[in-house]
Formats: structure tokens, C-alpha cells, sequence
């Protein structure tokens, strides 16, 4: 009898977490998932890729944010069985599965570098086909997370708790990122909205009490967008990044350039799904890679013979930044010949040039009204989409789509930096 008490005892697996406190793993087999080496690589991941360079505390990975949204998810199932949503054992385990898995695909510096090692390829089509070979290896076990994390599960709720306006995944990661950054304007009530939850016509609503806490949400995610998720300095990081991988592209059509075997065979072949499809090494060496990969690459670039790569690379590990320059006129024509006219005084031929500097967009709404809605439930039964339900007019503002076009550009240590090698004929 004793040795079967221990026995249940070992079984329980628990997490410390610095966002929620102990996290508990809810059964065996999703032990078994998390201790897959496919999960295990999310350790390597860090959540926000290059903005450790503005938030020095934002250094949490993928791995945490995949537990942690699998405890909320288990919290909101709790709350809806609690309220009498019918749910079998094995639809409770395919959600926890589901958003335990929805980020394993995320390559390297999650975000950053997903269309540099892939071509039209997301991170959401590559987390699908390694969650396909987890059911195999698994024999079918994930056949119900599947389809909840694709949207063909019949009972829809299932995948809005997933990924929707209200999911466990934004739940988790506004929670966390706004807690290892200090922005305390990212804070959401997570605790709240989830009992709040509940569904209606199969669709998942939130109770009209829980109003308040959902626009706090909302305005709460904007705040994190330009804060932290498209803050200038973290685009200017992720540009330079960009730009090193650019540079490899091109030098490996001509040289060889040196780095580790997997990385060296996303940077050298174009990888479309079709590749991946026909050639399932291409995946193996996919889970092989994480952050580390790329950090001990750019400390051998930052040494290499091309100067284009040794002062991209360098300038990445030293933390010495491209500039940016927003305009919502759309109109960075002056402030781009200014830029060409540096170049060119700086002795950087015209080839070379779009090394030095990146155009682009940058979009962000808070309330995303064109993918899903959110629903509020009345006392009485109805429901009402939130701009509607809302007093605020905030919440109707939010979800207006603001965009700003930018100009990210070598600041003047660079362009010093890039005059002086010039003048050794090294460009």
C-alpha cells in the first residue's frame, strides 16, 4: 500500500513557475509529451527573440510560455465544467495538448528569422507537421489536439481556446511578457477572464461581468504591441539580424561560409512546404536548431573576411544598433536619399548598399474585429459582439489597424566604421 502511495506521489510533476506559482502537469502522458526532445528545444527558444536588447529581463523562453499556457487552459476547462459545459476526458486532454504544442514549431529567435529559413512557410504550418510526427510516435494519441489546433474539431470552443481573441496563448503571453519586461501597462487579469468564460451556440462568450476585465485586455495588448513587441529598438536588433542572414544568402552562392551543418542547410537551399514534404530530414534538422545556433554563428561572422558580415555581426554582438524612422504619411523618400547619399560618401558601392538599411511597414491592432469577435453574454441569454456591448469607445478605436511605415538605417559608427574599410578597398 505504502509503495503505491509513492508510486502516484513521483507521477505528480510540478513546475515552479515565476508567473502563476506551481503548475501542475495534468497526467502522465502530457509528461511524456513535455519531456519529448521537440519540447525540450523550446528551453533554447527565448519567448521575444532580440527584445532581451531593450528589456534586459525579457530573457524567458518558449518552453515557459507553453506551460504556462497549458495551466490557464487547464483553469478555463475547470471553469466551463464548473458551469456545466459537458466535456469527455479525452477532449479535456486534446486542449491541454493542443496548447501545450502550439508553438513547438518556432524556429530560432522565434519570430525573427521564421521567413529567413523558410519560404512561405509559418511557424504554425511547421508546429502542425511535428505535432503529425508526435502522433506517430505517440500512436494516434494526438489525433483529438489535432484537430482542435486546426480548426476541424466540431465543437468549436475547443479552438478558440486555442487561438482566438480570448485564447490561453494571448492569455499566457501578455501575462508573462509583461512581467519578465516591467511593463506594467501589459498586465492583464487572466484569472478573471477565465471564470468569466463560458459558451453559448458552441461558440466561446464571456459573461457581461466580465466586460471590464476584457477591455482592460484589449487596451492592455495594444500596450504590449508598441511597447514591447514592435518597439523601435527591438526592430532596429532584428534588422541588423536580417541583414547578416541576407548577406550569408548571397556570399553562399559564390563561397562557402562556415557554421553548423543544420543551419547551413536552411541558409544555402530555398526550403518551401513542398521540400519539407518530400524530404523529412529537412524537419530533423530543423528541431536541432535554437538560439544558440545562431549566437555561435555570429561570433564567428563577426571575425570572417567579409567585411559586409564581420561588421553586421560584430555590431550585433556589442549591441550597436541600425536607427529608425517612422512616418505615418508613408512618405521616407528625403530621409532615404539622405541615407543613399551617406553610402555613397562612406564608399559603399550600390550593390552592396541595401545591407545598410531596410524599408518597412509595421501594423498593429489591439481588437482584431476582421479574424474573430468577441461575444459578451447578457443575463438574458443574448449575445452582443464587445464594440457594441462596450461603452467605451476605446474598445471601437482598437479595432481600427494603425500603421507606420519606417526606415531602419546604419546610424554614423557604422558608416565610420564602413568609410574606413572602404578606404582599404574592402568593399
Amino acid at each position: 500500500m505504502h509503495g503505491h502511495i509513492r508510486s502516484n506521489i513521483e507521477q505528480r510533476k510540478i513546475f515552479n513557475d515565476p508567473v502563476y506559482g506551481f503548475i501542475t502537469i495534468p497526467g502522465d502522458f502530457i509528461f511524456r509529451v513535455v519531456e519529448h526532445p521537440y519540447f525540450q528545444r523550446l528551453r533554447r527558444i527565448k519567448q521575444l527573440g532580440l527584445a532581451e536588447l531593450v528589456y534586459p529581463g525579457a530573457v524567458h523562453s518558449r518552453f515557459q510560455h507553453a506551460l504556462g499556457a497549458m495551466h490557464l487552459m487547464h483553469e478555463a476547462l475547470l471553469s466551463l465544467e464548473a458551469k456545466g459545459v459537458k466535456m469527455s476526458d479525452q477532449e479535456k486532454e486534446g486542449a491541454l495538448l493542443a496548447i501545450l504544442l502550439h508553438d513547438i514549431g518556432h524556429g530560432p529567435f522565434s519570430h525573427v528569422l521564421e521567413h529567413s529559413l523558410f519560404h512561405n512557410v509559418s511557424h504554425e504550418c511547421i508546429s502542425e507537421l511535428l505535432i503529425a510526427r508526435l502522433n506517430v510516435t505517440f500512436e494516434g494519441r494526438l489525433d483529438t489536439a489535432i484537430a482542435m489546433f486546426n480548426g476541424s474539431y466540431p465543437r468549436k470552443f475547443f479552438h478558440q481556446l486555442v487561438s482566438g481573441q480570448l485564447d490561453m496563448d494571448r492569455m499566457d503571453y501578455l501575462n508573462r511578457d509583461s512581467f519578465f519586461t516591467a511593463v506594467a501597462e501589459g498586465k492583464i487579469g487572466a484569472e478573471r477572464i477565465i471564470k468569466m468564460l463560458h459558451v453559448a451556440n458552441d461558440e466561446l462568450v464571456v459573461e457581461e461581468k466580465g466586460l471590464m476585465s476584457v477591455e482592460n485586455f484589449l487596451v492592455a495588448r495594444q500596450h504590449m504591441y508598441w511597447q514591447v513587441y514592435l518597439h523601435k529598438t527591438a526592430i532596429c536588433a532584428e534588422t541588423v539580424l536580417l541583414k547578416v542572414f541576407q548577406r550569408v544568402k548571397d556570399l553562399l552562392k559564390t563561397e562557402s561560409v562556415p557554421m553548423g551543418a543544420s543551419l547551413l542547410r536552411f541558409l544555402g537551399n530555398e526550403i518551401t512546404l513542398d521540400t519539407i514534404q518530400e524530404d523529412p530530414t529537412i524537419l530533423e534538422d530543423f528541431v536541432k536548431l535554437d538560439d544558440n545556433d545562431i549566437w555561435f554563428a555570429l561570433k564567428i561572422w563577426a571575425d570572417h573576411s567579409d567585411q559586409i558580415l564581420s561588421v553586421l555581426s560584430k555590431s550585433l554582438l556589442d549591441r550597436n544598433l541600425f536607427k529608425i524612422k517612422f512616418d505615418k504619411n508613408y512618405d521616407l523618400g528625403d530621409y532615404k536619399e539622405g541615407l543613399i547619399q551617406k553610402l555613397n560618401k562612406a564608399g559603399i558601392s550600390k550593390e552592396h548598399q541595401t545591407y545598410f538599411y531596410r524599408e518597412g511597414k509595421i501594423k498593429s491592432s489591439g481588437y482584431d474585429l476582421h479574424h474573430s469577435s468577441i461575444k459578451i453574454l447578457w443575463k438574458d441569454g443574448n449575445t452582443m459582439e464587445i464594440s457594441e456591448a462596450s461603452e467605451l469607445p476605446t474598445i471601437r478605436a482598437l479595432s481600427n489597424i494603425v500603421e507606420k511605415n519606417y526606415l531602419c538605417y546604419a546610424n554614423d559608427v557604422y558608416l565610420r566604421e564602413i568609410s574606413d574599410r572602404a578606404e582599404n578597398n574592402l568593399y
